[in-house]
């Protein structure tokens, strides 16, 4: 078996079972010091298959993975393919009333990872015994490959099912050669599984016969070792990512051999442009990429650092579907012109997903995810922030995006959010929490730093400083809890 786009539709329980066939000896998986062939994956996930079928799991079932980074969030994915089910991923770490929601709304057949009361569970870390039988299943296929969560920042999670079923087709092996996922591939995963993106990235380089080489949690200077160690030839990064890389000492930077890399896709969260200045003078342009997308898969863009140099600040053109900046009354905006982005599949008949949990922002058969932004004449796509995120100061949008990567831009700032607050004077005011990186930061220093990179009225007006970082290790920020617990709480005789 050779690397090729060129497949016959086949499930992702016979695709494992063909790669295992054909290079038993090949390294799927890596986790540390544990190491999976493609025949060692096959039969553990034959064996956590049949342990899913004896716990009563069937076809089209969901089966929550509350695994944190490990063989056994992968296992237990391809298990739940090779019998039928859909994986539902969430994070090992939720608090216990977040994933009983969760829980409640997806009603998984069973649940791997953690104990849930009433329900088939199956303990962290858990691997089948060799007393299972490892050897083939009947061939299965999942009608949702994926069913990841999304909403929790708002305390009401929904789950954004896969439309595609666990079936591996051109369509996906055309992604999965974007992204560089190839048969004789190694990539460097240090982002969180239960997030859409490494999840795609590492399941689409298995599934592709490639090697994954997967971090238990983002570190630095780990992330610049395993590239060197296993001279990968991919890697997934957010900002968040790019950011504490790029701010470790110039001479821990150098000291990693990163010539084997192909390709460095980055995504999830905006990117800075300082920061994908020196990004692509480190790696090169031809090797650092962009994608901008929702979990949704309505449609997205592809970006190399080449057109970005030509179009600066941009996400890029849609390579997947259709993208149009509309304004507050569903007119299409000119190129420039700042609106809602909205996005559609080419075919209309195509269901990308199905929310369960959530309705979606539909409008003629085009669809919002709270992004705001504008192309311009070339077509390509500029984001400007998160709706929900947009602060309105004295009549003025202000996007916490711009001001985070100029705070960002600072040598002393570790990560940082910005975030609205009540002002009687101009309705809001900006309030930027900031984690330094090492020594203390003061007031007078960042407004300095910052009146040089921003107009006045877009200067944070208070600061706030905590020890923890700001963004998790996907990038992500709760914008909206920081501001709910900085809000004052009103008494019954004042809300009256």
């Amino acid at each position: 078996m050779t690397e090729s786009t060129d497949f016959a539709p086949v499930s992702f329980g016979a695709r494992i079972a063909a790669l295992a066939s054909d290079g038993p000896d090949r390294p799927a998986l890596t986790v540390g010091p544990t190491r999976l062939t493609f025949a060692e994956l096959d039969t553990v996930t034959n064996r956590m298959a049949r342990v899913l079928i004896d716990a009563g799991v069937e076809n089209g079932d969901f089966v929550t993975i509350a695994e944190p980074n490990s063989a056994a969030f992968l296992v237990g994915t391809i298990a739940c393919w090779k019998m039928g089910a859909i994986p539902q991923p969430v994070s090992s770490r939720l608090p216990p009333l977040e994933l009983a929601a969760i829980i409640e709304l997806a009603d998984p057949a069973a649940v791997i990872g953690t104990e849930v009361d009433g329900r088939p569970s199956f303990p962290l870390g858990f691997t089948p015994g060799d007393d299972v039988d490892g050897g083939p299943l009947p061939d299965a296929v999942s009608p949702a490959w994926k069913a990841p969560t999304s909403g929790g920042s708002t305390g009401r999670p929904k789950l954004i099912v896969s439309g595609d079923p666990s079936v591996v087709s051109e369509g996906l092996a055309g992604t999965a050669a974007t992204i560089g996922a190839a048969y004789d591939a190694t990539m460097v995963m240090p982002g969180p599984l239960y997030h859409n993106g490494p999840f795609i990235w590492s399941c689409l380089t298995i599934l592709m016969g490639g090697h994954v080489v997967l971090l238990p949690r983002f570190d630095a200077e780990g992330t610049l070792a395993a590239i060197a160690d296993h001279r990968a030839t991919s890697i997934y990064l957010v900002p968040t990512m790019m950011q504490r890389i790029w701010k470790l000492p110039e001479d821990v930077r150098s000291a990693y051999d990163l010539s084997s890399l192909r390709i460095a896709f980055h995504l999830a969260e905006p990117c800075p442009a300082w920061l994908k200045e020196v990004w692509i003078d480190w790696l090169g342009p031809e090797v650092l990429w962009e994608l901008y997308g929702g979990t949704e898969g309505q449609a997205s863009t592809v970006l190399s650092g080449t057109e970005w140099l030509a179009h600066r600040g941009s996400v890029g053109r849609p390579s997947a579907g259709q993208i149009k900046i509309f304004d507050d009354d569903g007119i299409e905006c000119p190129p420039g012109e700042v609106g809602e982005v909205w996005m559609r599949p080419i075919d209309p008949n195509r269901k990308t997903y199905r929310y369960i949990g959530a309705e979606a922002e539909a409008r003629d058969g085009w669809e919002c995810l709270g992004d705001i932004g504008w192309m311009d004449e070339d077509g390509y796509l500029y984001l400007a922030d998160r709706r929900k995120d947009m602060i309105l100061i004295g009549g003025a949008n202000v996007y916490p995006a711009e001001i985070e990567a100029a705070i960002n831009a600072h040598d002393g700032v570790a990560s940082c959010a910005v975030i609205g607050l009540p002002d009687d004077d101009k309705g809001n005011r900006i309030h930027a929490i900031v984690q330094p990186a090492g020594a203390p930061l003061d007031d007078a220093e960042l407004l300095t730093f910052l009146a040089e990179r921003l107009v006045r009225y877009k200067l944070p007006r208070t600061f706030e400083y905590v020890d923890e970082p700001l963004r998790d290790d996907a990038g992500k920020v709760r914008r909206a809890a920081l501001q709910a617990e900085r809000l004052p709480v009103s008494t019954p005789e004042e809300s009256r």
